[in-house]
């Protein structure tokens, strides 16, 4: 089973290749990955790696961690799975909603749609 890595604080001049070559070391890479920006195609500091197994995943974390890149000190641990939802918004999966409040005008408001 593979086991996907966190890794943040990067500095931007880290590429996919570079990332790879590093945790390599520790172990066969699955994938490596730094996010970019997609308007501007930077990176945005942060990246995930996944390796072959939880071992050689726990072996690059605990060596890697805290070690400096370019002046900066990197983040890396187990990466979370996603959220779901997260976004702003008034729709949910049951649909968008209005607040039923019995004290406002007649309806669900509107333009005036307050008590006389």
């Amino acid at each position: 089973m593979s086991s996907k890595i966190y890794v943040g604080n990067l500095p931007y001049s880290v590429t996919d290749s570079s990332l790879k070559d590093n945790f390599a070391a520790f172990g066969s890479v699955s994938s490596a990955k730094v996010m970019m920006d997609r308007e501007t195609g930077n990176s945005k500091g942060f990246g995930f790696v996944e390796m072959a197994s939880a071992e050689v995943a726990q072996a690059a974390i605990t060596a890697l961690h805290g070690m400096t890149v370019d002046g900066r000190s990197i983040v890396v641990s187990l990466a979370r799975p996603r959220e779901e939802g997260g976004g702003s918004g008034g729709y949910s999966a049951v649909g968008y909603s209005v607040s039923k409040r019995s004290d406002v005008g007649y309806g669900t408001g509107g333009h005036g749609g307050g008590r006389y």
